[in-house]
């Protein structure tokens, strides 16, 4: 493609080159205004069912007043879990990764405070982790 340049096109850029005036800096009014987002994470490797959802109850409080956005819950994926080896027991449910979300759904008082949490990573075998998004605080 052959295209020629304009006598108003070289003009203008001769304009452009000779002037004094400063361009506007766009990326910086972007990273002028950063968005407040706090992350926190939280393992509960070795803690037991009751631990773990006692550790979370406070935990999540703690975060929401403290305007925290996301927590990360590392769970692991439960693999190694002794329980799974009970007939008498839930597979599922006797596994962190499993019974913390559940019992964090069923807490309405939790609830309240949280905008959703990611059971597709609860779900998926290969993940060992899931994140809870927490609303503002008013």
């Amino acid at each position: 493609m052959n295209k020629k340049i304009s006598d108003k096109d070289k003009q203008d850029w001769q304009k452009f080159l000779d002037s004094t005036d400063k361009l506007e800096n766009k990326d910086q009014k972007i990273s002028s205004t950063p968005k407040r987002y706090i992350e926190r994470s939280i393992d509960l490797h070795g803690y037991t069912l009751e631990e773990a959802n006692h550790k979370m109850t406070s935990y999540i409080e703690e975060c929401f007043m403290n305007g925290v956005n996301k927590i990360n819950v590392i769970t692991g994926k439960g693999l190694r879990s002794k329980n799974l080896n009970d007939p008498y027991q839930s597979s599922n449910l006797s596994i962190l990764k499993h019974s913390v979300p559940n019992f964090i759904k069923g807490s309405d008082h939790l609830m309240n405070k949280i905008i959703s949490i990611d059971f597709e990573a609860v779900e998926n075998p290969s993940i060992g982790n899931f994140d809870i998004f927490l609303r503002k605080r008013k």
